[in-house]
Order: structure tokens, then sequence, then C-alpha cells
């Protein structure tokens, strides 16, 4: 056991990989990288950076269409200020959302996409006549 294994091991919020079959000695085959085997997969490994991104990206524009065909069908039943300033604020914050997501804060812009729209939703059953 080489000092570098230990020092590898004893990372604090790192877990233990016991299952992980030990291939110190042996060479890697061509074009594998180390941790890349077959049938090697991540359990609970969720979303890659760039993958959670793409779902923000696509969950934000998805309830901005909705947003703006929802925005169509209040004014077509009753035209009012507040409908346009309660929709016109889900949509500015749809797109607040994807510059959030783009820029790498995906949590932030998933909690301000959940709590904005159901503060539109409640301004929309609450105030609007």
């Amino acid at each position: 056991m080489d000092i570098a294994d230990v020092a590898d091991n004893d990372q604090p919020g790192q877990p233990e990989q016991l299952d992980r079959p030990d291939r110190s000695g042996e060479a890697l085959l061509e074009g594998e990288s180390e941790g890349e085997g077959e049938g090697e997969s991540r359990p609970g490994a969720g979303l890659t950076p760039r993958q959670a991104r793409l779902v923000r990206v696509v969950l934000a524009s998805v309830m901005m269409a909705t947003m703006a065909a929802l925005l169509v069908v209040r004014l077509a039943s009753r035209r009012s200020v507040l409908v346009v300033g309660v929709y016109g604020a889900a949509l500015v914050l749809c797109g607040v959302v994807i510059e959030l997501a783009r820029n790498g804060r995906t949590r932030l812009g998933s909690w301000l996409l959940g709590i904005g729209l159901v503060a539109a939703v409640a301004a929309d059953l609450l105030l609007l006549p």
C-alpha cells in the first residue's frame, strides 16, 4: 500500500469504494480512463452539472410558453392591467431562471422558479377579478 493510496481514501466527504476492484497493478486499456469500465456505473450520482443546467433551461422555457398561453387566455376573458402585470412578471421570472441556469446557478433558479410560479398562480386566484 502506498502513502498516496492512504491519502486518497482518507479525504473527508468522500465515500469509501469497497465494491470497486483494485486495478493498481494493471495497465489501463487504450481509451479507458480510471473509473470507467465495462458495466461500472455510479449509483446515486444524479445529473451532471451540464445535464442539470439543460433540464432547468428546458423546464423554464416550457413554463414561459405556458405563462404566455395563459396570458393570452386571461386577456381574452378579461382585460386588466393586473393580468398583464402578474403574467408579465411570471414571464420575466422564467427568463431570469434561464439566465441563472446558463450561468450555473441551477439550484437558485429552481427555487426561484418554483416559488415565483406558485406566487403567480396564487395572485391569479386571489387578486384577479
